[in-house]
């Protein structure tokens, strides 16, 4: 009988982790290799779910696309896996039990690392190669990101027309990760062609039963629950999770109540989960009519300023010349001579100091406590730096809901150098999020939502800037990687230091299309030996001959390197005014003095196109 036909009137039981059985047999390595080199194992663990109950099982293919297997070097093993995988389950299931083809979700954390382009490609094999050895249906399970599941269901749907389970993941009770109520996202699970719509991972059975608590019975189609053990938790550097599988029974009673006809288990789960969720379904029958559907409250805001736009870098840079001037927070304690430079910035004609956050990955004073003493002194707020490599996910929201209560508005959002290159070349680098994540998560923040979907409580109202590298080979590829960060919410940009005035003109060709405002990076050479250590060791910026050269016929003469620098810097700002509305000066080694020469002379060039209106 066909999986859909006996839900109609039963509640199955489906398998557990297999993850999670292969690691307590002393296994630690991609799984899904085993299908090719230790097939006996995968059969023999399908049949510990099946004598334990379970009515269907799932193929050992849940990481087995292109992009996962790539880390392993089994890119090219990829067909070959996923046909294993269905014929291996199939012998374990000798035609007693179903046998679901399993893909799992591709976007985590960082959803600027696949393109649903790409995602669609990886998909697209894995699904040709399991339905060649023909499986009772397929599960799609663990997508956190409900356009991700949409996109691939969509080609599944095309594909076959056997049973598809569609399950997604939270990260908090009835909230998908955009903020979307449960009951509407499965709506639109269901619309894509899904037969059977739920929830897996994540969550344990208490969470995900208040879950489904918030979610009506659907004529069309079915629910299924798949819930982890319990919370992890950390042991000598290994997650381990509650062996309670009584718990289980009562669990799954618990979800039939709630509408759910196919229970199965995820992380931490083993056969004794199953065997427990068997027991506890004994004599039990499908939900037919639900009475009591909770509805909890949802949060809707409305995004507004809390100071006029005009007072924006954003706001100023659309109308007026915009002068911004990084200075970097103190490598040691003490700040008396940051604020004095911050202060003759100011004096000179800057708008906004800017705060690097740890720049070439060397510790410095926190650039929000620095930041919160900036405004506090200059009534203005400075744009801080936030970097992906120092933050993990927990900390980047954290930093963002605290500059929000500081009342620091405005964040330049970079990738950061790596670790390596600092003091501390042994330190972690984090990369939870890229910069185009950050970014799109900033924005989420200004929609009054968490990373997790869960309500802030009110609204950010971040203003976002972003880094744009024209020192490279293919200008053109840099701005396509431009357009993205627009796409996720970028508002303006500034530059990595440019240093002749062919680059700018470049720089414009290459982003006379692009209407958010750029900022072009100046820095004032210090000495020959700066102008050859920025060229030949720091990444990100190239140095034309012709500078270098003028730098090292001004000798070591530190009035004639100082005059010989501002002469290139005065050039560069002239070339930047022609085309564009920003300027962003880099100060060197707290060499404010040089900075503010510059900053005074952009100020004065100000007048002359203080009528003109920019676009940028």
């Amino acid at each position: 009988m066909n999986l859909l036909e006996r839900l109609k009137g039963e509640i199955l039981v489906g398998d557990g982790a297999s993850g999670t059985l292969l690691y307590s047999f002393g296994i630690d390595t991609c799984y899904e290799e085993l299908n090719l080199t230790n097939p006996e194992r995968i059969v023999a663990l399908h049949k510990e779910y099946i004598e334990a109950g379970a009515d269907l099982i799932q193929t050992n293919t849940f990481g087995a696309n292109y992009h996962k297997l790539k880390r392993y070097g089994l890119e090219g093993e990829t067909a070959r896996i996923n046909r294993e995988g269905v014929r291996l389950a199939k012998e374990a299931a000798n035609g007693q039990v179903y046998v679901l083809g399993t893909i799992g979700g591709l976007r985590s954390v960082r959803k600027s690392e696949l393109s649903l382009e790409e995602i669609g490609v990886y998909f697209k094999e894995q699904l040709d190669a399991l339905l060649q050895e023909k499986p009772d249906g397929l599960i799609l399970e663990t997508y956190y990101d409900l356009e991700e599941l949409l996109s691939v269901l969509a080609i599944a749907r095309k594909e076959t027309d056997l049973p598809i389970v569609a399950n997604i993941s939270l990260h908090e009770v009835g909230l998908l990760q955009n903020g979307m109520q449960v009951k509407d996202a499965f709506e639109m699970i269901k619309e894509n062609g899904a037969d059977i719509v739920g929830l897996n991972c994540r969550m344990g059975p208490y969470h995900m039963i208040r879950s489904f608590e918030e979610v009506p019975l659907n004529k069309e189609t079915y629910h299924s629950a798949y819930p982890n053990a319990s919370l992890p938790d950390l042991d000598n550097g290994r997650y381990v999770y509650s062996t309670n599988a009584d718990y289980f029974a009562d669990a799954a009673k618990q979800l039939i109540e709630q509408g759910v006809r196919l229970i199965g288990g995820c992380c931490g789960t083993t056969p004794e989960h199953i065997r427990a969720i068997k027991r506890g379904i004994l004599g039990l029958v499908p939900l037919t009519e639900k009475k009591e559907v909770i509805s909890r409250k949802t949060h809707v805001y409305t995004y507004e300023f809390k100071y006029p736009k005009k007072q924006t870098i954003l706001g100023k840079v659309k109308q007026d010349p915009t002068i911004l001037v990084e200075l970097d927070p103190p490598k040691t304690l003490g700040v008396e001579e940051f604020m004095k430079g911050s202060k003759y910035l100011h004096e000179m004609g800057a708008d906004a100091i800017t705060l690097a956050d740890n720049s070439l990955a060397s510790p410095r004073i926190s650039n929000v406590a620095i930041a919160s003493m900036l405004k506090a002194e200059h009534k203005k707020n400075p744009l801080v730096h936030l970097t992906c490599r120092d933050h993990n996910l927990i900390g980047l929201q954290s930093h963002l809901m605290g500059m929000h209560t500081l009342g620091l508005n405005e964040v330049l959002v970079v990738t950061g150098d790596p670790s390596k290159i600092g003091d501390f070349p042994g330190a972690t680098s984090v990369y939870d999020l890229s910069s185009i994540d950050l970014i799109s998560l900033i924005k989420q923040f200004n929609a009054g939502i968490s990373y997790s979907g869960k309500p802030l409580g009110g609204q950010t109202n971040f203003e976002v800037a972003a880094a744009f590298n024209p020192n490279v080979k293919y200008i053109d590829k840099a701005v396509v990687r431009m357009e993205k960060k627009i796409g996720a919410g970028a508002d303006y940009f500034l530059t990595q230091p440019v240093f002749s005035v062919e680059k700018i003109r470049e720089v414009y060709e290459a982003t006379k299309h692009i209407q958010a405002p750029i900022f072009i990076g100046i820095m004032p050479l210090t000495s020959y030996r700066n102008a050859s250590f920025l060229h030949n060791e720091v990444p990100g910026i190239t140095l034309p001959e012709k500078v270098l050269r003028a730098m090292e016929s001004a000798g070591t003469n530190t009035e004639a390197c100082m005059r010989e620098s501002l002469a290139i810097s005065k050039e560069l700002l002239d070339a930047a005014a022609e085309y564009f509305n920003g300027h962003y000066i880099i100060t060197p080694f707290m060499r404010y003095e040089l900075s503010g020469e510059l900053v005074s002379y952009a100020s004065k060039k100000k007048s002359v196109i203080s009528g003109e209106v920019f676009e940028r």
